[in-house]
């Protein structure tokens, strides 16, 4: 048993006087402290019992939240915030959109109460985010062959359907694009599902390896689940085009596949619900069955309401029903039932055709700020680099994110010498940055890029 040695000198303040032989108490209502004049030396032996803990080991800090976390601490005025992908004015300020506070004014008008949610959270909100997602005409949802159960936004709708694969599918492997976005490998990993990766990212282009991405899908094992980033990729900011989609669900046929569509930004990549949901669609078109996650902390700025779904699109209405009904009971002890405040967000701004009017103008507005910096980027550095270098790959991407190209040690460079605040793969939150700071980001690249290898 550990131990340590505490002694008290004559200076230390105790709420008694100590003798040599026993411990004399202050007279009543006098301040002891105070009173206190001398004090023998006693040594005392204080066991410290060795934490039940001890084993546990501190994890690493998160790889984009401690972005947020490092930028907070620099006091340079010139500091940039690109790592976290929220969506930010020209001020560089959060942005509440004004169709949701309209929202909320009207739950608060109408009384509404906090009671539990069902197991599968809103009716409405549910009804909605798959109408916005299939089209509210679409067979899937007029046939009822769609699960859908509201979920803790992307990540937690992701780990819902983790958990259905390792339940349902023992020793399916979940195919992932190569780079994705951070936390798909841990929600897989926490839920003991295998996984591996098909290539996407070309870093010789700064584009997409689509023979590469083709050749890794045909060599999965047969049944696999695909995982697809519906639109804006993250990280890369890269998407497919419409023929190439085309040939990706050819190939997930042929091998009896399973697609699983990640769709963060609905909306918010192109500005509108429709394009950006085609991929979605081409795939529900063919008859497949297949997942999609769906995110409204982008698109409607719920980003702390956590507020998303889960849909599994089935064969039939009978195998959409039990399907959901496995969901749930996944959920049941996971968290027991959803949070109602941006559920009711939603259904509201879905449900009233003034306010998704409004919804989908600020839409492109947001998409439009976003598409008029990546411009404004790509002309500063073309009017700055005098190297020749084609930086025309910013342009083609599409949605908050821009891959640069930038190594771990150029972009270490770019927040130790100009702070400008990123993950460590390249990635800028297109989001985070204004005009007004286009130029000063396009010196930091140039920099970066030319000086550090």
């Amino acid at each position: 048993m550990a131990s340590s040695m505490l002694s008290l000198g004559s200076t230390s303040l105790l709420p008694r006087e100590i003798s040599k032989d026993k411990l004399k108490l202050g007279t009543s209502g006098s301040n002891p402290f105070l009173k206190a004049k001398s004090f023998s030396r006693v040594t005392m032996t204080v066991a410290v019992k060795p934490s039940r803990f001890e084993g546990i080991t501190m994890a690493p800090p998160d790889p984009i939240l401690g972005v947020s976390e490092a930028f907070k601490a620099d006091t340079n005025e010139m500091k940039l915030n690109l790592g976290v992908g929220a969506y930010r004015t020209e001020e560089l300020q959060p942005y509440v959109l004004n169709v949701v506070k309209k929202a909320e004014n009207l739950m608060l008008e109408r009384g509404d109460n906090k009671e539990y949610l069902p197991i599968e959270g809103l009716t409405a909100f549910n009804k909605a985010t798959a109408e916005l997602l299939f089209g509210a005409g679409h067979p899937v949802i007029k046939e009822q062959r769609v699960a859908t159960i509201q979920g803790l936004s992307g990540t937690g709708s992701l780990r819902l359907a983790a958990a259905l694969i390792e339940r349902y599918f023992p020793g399916a492997k979940v195919v992932i694009s190569s780079p994705t976005w951070g936390n798909h490998k841990n929600i897989f990993n926490d839920a003991k599902v295998p996984w591996s990766e098909y290539r996407y990212y070309d870093p010789k282009t700064i584009g997409l390896d689509f023979e590469g991405m083709i050749a890794d899908i045909k060599e999965a094992p047969e049944g696999s689940f695909i995982l697809l980033h519906g639109c804006a990729h993250n990280p890369t900011g890269i998407d497919p085009t419409p023929e190439q989609w085309v040939k990706i669900a050819d190939v997930i046929q042929e091998k009896n596949h399973i697609p699983f569509f990640d769709v963060a930004y609905q909306g918010f990549a192109s500005g509108s619900l429709d394009e950006d949901a085609a991929s979605v669609r081409l795939f529900a078109e063919r008859g497949m069955e297949f997942f999609v996650a769906q995110s409204y902390s982008k698109n409607l700025g719920l980003y702390a309401e956590r507020i998303g779904a889960i849909n599994v699109v089935c064969s039939s209405a009978d195998a959409a029903t039990r399907v959901k009904s496995q969901l749930k009971r996944i959920a049941r002890p996971m968290y027991s039932n959803p949070p109602v405040h941006g559920a009711r967000i939603v259904a509201n701004v879905v449900g009233d055709a003034t306010m998704f009017g409004e919804w989908k103008a600020e839409m492109e507005m947001m998409a439009g700020r976003i598409k008029t910096v990546r411009q404004e980027l790509y002309d500063s550095l073309v009017s700055k680099d005098k190297s020749g270098k084609d930086w025309s790959f910013i342009l083609k991407q599409i949605g908050m994110f821009s891959f640069t190209g930038l190594n771990k040690a150029q972009s270490d460079n770019m927040t130790n010498k100009w702070h400008v605040y990123m993950t460590k793969d390249g990635r800028i939150s297109l989001a985070g940055l204004s005009m007004a700071k286009c130029e000063y980001l396009a010196d930091a690249i140039i920099d970066s890029y030319h000086n550090v290898s």
